[in-house]
């Protein structure tokens, strides 16, 4: 846990100004992006403070899976069903703004604008799925 982590303090539920939203893992929570690119822009990050996706490895693959699996559910949950047109991935250093590992949840892809298609481009320099 780091205090000065604006994700961890979210998912120990001391950020009252930011509602978590229903996910069936207990070590993920899930919430809404401040800034939103799309109709449905989530977050879905670790209880665990972690770094950024440079510090994933191969034991992680599970994590990231059921970090996908919330996303989706997220998704459907809200009443979002095409799953084909959705964006899903992490920023690549250093263009991630809190060093705290977090997937973002984006739907539907296709009404992405201009500047949140290019910050949100798949695998390219900055964002990969």
């Amino acid at each position: 846990y780091d205090g000065k982590c604006v994700f961890c303090r979210i998912a120990r539920r001391e950020e009252p100004g930011t509602a978590l939203l229903p996910c069936q893992y207990e070590d993920l929570v899930c919430f809404r992006d401040i800034r939103p690119s799309a109709p449905h822009h989530y977050l879905v990050v670790p209880v665990e403070h972690m770094g950024n996706c440079k510090t994933l490895k191969a034991e992680h693959i599970p994590l990231v899976k059921r970090m996908m699996e919330v996303g989706k559910a997220v998704l459907q949950k809200n009443n979002f069903s095409d799953l084909n047109d959705i964006r899903m991935g992490f920023h690549w250093p250093p263009f991630c703004s809190i060093s705290h590992l977090h997937l973002h949840v984006l739907a539907p892809a296709s009404q992405l604008g201009f500047l949140s298609r290019l910050m949100y481009r798949i695998n390219s320099y900055w964002f990969i799925t």
